[in-house]
């Protein structure tokens, strides 16, 4: 059984290129299911998407790496060979390195950050609801989930790192003198956009605000916050009350163009705006970055504000390497011990067939009249005979090497003390 995984992420494509190949959740059951007709085979296949990755992990016979990348290029549409030059692919132990260290956040663009955790089981649920999930990558990932645990228990992996939330709030700091005094606006009502908001709340910002694309599902999060909600539609008409706009949706399109904020800025005579984008694909419209008076980031942009005590990250990052250097090689012995699986079913089939081979002439020796004894006889020899033929026949048959292995090998199987 071959594993592989096709990828790209924030070190390799640009936030442009990332945002082609965004996969939304209520897309991954019929994009699983076209990604699998592309292998030959009944391969297993995973999904990956987050702000900042979108990997294709796999399992079958065969490895079928050329078509998985034409068919992630189509999705994106741009050529096989450019999307080659911003993408890795990883096989066997390589891959389960990768999906291991993914997991525990060593692969992130915040060290140690948590919810790539929650990112990958999402993932894989949505593989196993769509039935694109086997054995193969069940383990992989389950294997992933657990290593993920003792790394974030063992070490401290995550202990020194500023979060992306944490970096809105600092990046904020710099544009307005006291924060206290902002009114500020969250645009959608995930888990990324939760975090932002429990770290600007601890600022007690004048006035906190959740717009998003269902009510029920904003009014939940606003309760936490004592904040204001209202629909995406309401945007337009109410950006220029806000001095900091935080957004972060699984829309596929720009909620937030370049007119909207040029209205905005005139309504608030060009007072300062802070905006930070996490979506990918982008909220807001990349244009928006070349107006005056507006201070607008990308998760890429960061980057450079996520930062963390170099010296005692390098010493958690040892302990986590290890303990996925131990999960790498548990899988590999389960993977190989799997690929043995097929013999060692035919080599039981086998052996059932010529017992009820040898069984049924002992019975008709019965049925003759023959004694138990001629019967347990006929039974031992013929049994002795089936197992010994093949062996006799190679150390018979091919040339001399071969001659030579198979008697090594009836050596060790047949000919030890200790039987």
């Amino acid at each position: 059984m071959a594993v592989w995984a096709l990828g790209l992420n924030h070190n390799t494509a640009p936030l442009d290129i990332r945002g082609r190949f965004a996969f939304a959740p209520e897309q991954m059951g019929a994009s699983l299911s076209a990604l699998r007709h592309q292998i030959p085979g009944s391969a297993e296949a995973t999904i990956l998407s987050t702000c900042n990755r979108t990997e294709l992990y796999f399992a079958a016979e065969h490895p079928a790496i050329e078509g998985t990348l034409n068919w992630l290029a189509q999705s994106g549409g741009i050529s096989a060979q450019e999307l080659a030059s911003h993408t890795y692919t990883l096989s066997d132990a390589q891959a389960a390195r990768h999906a291991f260290r993914v997991a525990s956040g060593l692969d992130s663009m915040v060290l140690g950050e948590p919810q790539i955790l929650g990112q990958m089981k999402d993932a894989v649920r949505a593989a196993h609801e769509a039935g694109a999930l086997g054995t193969t990558l069940h383990q992989l990932f389950q294997r992933s989930f657990a290593v993920a645990k003792e790394v974030r228990t063992s070490t401290e992996i995550g202990a020194h790192s500023i979060s992306m939330a944490a970096a809105c709030v600092r990046l904020a700091g710099q544009v307005f003198e006291d924060l206290a005094q902002t009114r500020v606006l969250f645009v959608g009502a995930g888990e990324m956009i939760e975090l932002c908001a429990t770290h600007f709340a601890a600022k007690a910002p004048k006035q906190m605000a959740i717009a998003n694309r269902t009510l029920e599902r904003g009014e939940k999060l606003a309760s936490q916050f004592g904040a204001e909600v209202m629909r995406l539609a309401e945007l337009p008409d109410r950006l220029h009350e806000f001095d900091a706009v935080i957004s972060c949706t699984a829309s596929s399109l720009p909620l937030i163009g370049l007119g909207a904020v040029e209205r905005a800025l005139q309504r608030r005579r060009h007072r300062p705006m802070f905006m930070v984008d996490l979506a990918v694909p982008r909220d807001i419209e990349p244009e928006v970055k070349g107006l005056d008076d507006v201070y607008l980031y990308t998760v890429d942009d960061l980057s450079g504000v996520v930062q963390t005590a170099q010296a005692n990250r390098q010493a958690a990052v040892a302990q986590a390497e290890a303990i996925i250097d131990a999960g790498v090689q548990s899988f590999l012995h389960w993977l190989d011990q799997r690929n043995v699986v097929p013999v060692i079913k035919q080599l039981n089939e086998q052996a059932d067939l010529w017992r009820q081979l040898e069984l049924a002439k002992a019975k008709k020796i019965l049925a003759r009249g023959g004694t138990p004894e001629q019967a347990l006889e006929a039974l031992a020899q013929g049994l002795s005979q089936k197992m010994l033929h093949g062996a006799l026949a190679e150390l018979h048959a091919g040339d001399h090497d071969a001659r030579e292995r198979a008697r090594h090998a009836i050596e060790h199987f047949f000919l030890r003390d200790s039987r």
